[in-house]
């Protein structure tokens, strides 16, 4: 693993700003997704808003990856394809958006309900954004990547879910991907070994939780996620820089 890299401010105020975008695309997706509106239409309307701001979606093209956003359903955990599929009231639906501005990347996702959704599925949701905020809390400089990793896992696990091990959050910056690999579980064998977290470093930080088991599948697409035993997944991310004074989330409007 390569060495963790600084932003300085002038960075900083750019992914502020490629944040402040991604958080508004994730809004605007977020009150057009109805039931029978097409994922095909969201990603549209995220794409248009994005370059009409004078950003450039993050993911159109990113090895190969055909659309402006993902949009992911139910079961599907992540890295969904929009399509023809129309939104179905109950639906889970994962957005996840990215960002570049001036060069510099924002990374952002929610879970949005359509319509009136399943008891199951709203505690799935509130304690998956609770898990974020709870990972966002421990960041600090001086801190492993294990201690942010062991505040969500014991938070998920401890409520009888379960923390998706195959996808992670990561650095970000002048690429989408950056170190260091952030991981939702405590990884044993690296334990003590794992990157510190330096002052000015941005974390895209993600949590993904299911109500069953953790492991994954990839569907013949070559992209979309899918829970193994097909029950119902949740996802947020926020871009956060640690800061002097703790974690400062990018990814606000």
């Amino acid at each position: 693993m390569g060495g963790i890299e600084s932003k300085t401010p002038v960075e900083l105020a750019k992914m502020r700003q490629a944040g402040r975008l991604v958080a508004e695309t994730l809004q605007l997706v977020s009150d057009i997704a109805e039931p029978g509106i097409t994922t095909e239409q969201l990603d549209r309307a995220a794409g248009d808003y994005i370059l009409k701001s004078g950003g450039t979606p993050a993911f159109k093209g990113y090895r190969g990856f055909p659309a402006n956003i993902c949009t992911s359903v139910n079961e599907q955990i992540v890295h969904g394809i929009p399509g023809p599929y129309r939104l179905r009231e109950g639906d889970l639906l994962k957005l996840d958006v990215g960002a570049i501005w001036q060069g510099y990347y924002g990374d952002g996702a929610a879970t949005v309900p359509i319509g009136e959704i399943s008891e199951e599925a709203r505690d799935l949701m509130q304690l998956t954004r609770e898990a974020l905020n709870v990972g966002i809390a421990g960041l600090r400089a001086g801190v492993r990547v294990s201690d942010v990793a062991a505040r969500i896992q014991q938070l998920v696990e401890g409520r009888g879910y379960s923390v998706v091990r195959d996808y992670s959050g990561h650095g970000i910056g002048r690429a989408l991907h950056e170190d260091p690999r952030v991981p939702n579980y405590v990884e044993r064998r690296l334990l003590g070994r794992d990157p510190v977290l330096p002052e000015g470093a941005v974390i895209a930080l993600e949590p993904m939780v299911n109500v069953g088991k953790p492991q994954t599948e990839l569907l013949s697409n070559g992209w979309t996620v899918v829970t193994r035993d097909r029950k119902l997944s949740a996802h947020f991310e926020h871009t956060v820089a640690i800061g002097a004074e703790g974690p400062v989330i990018l990814t606000l409007p």
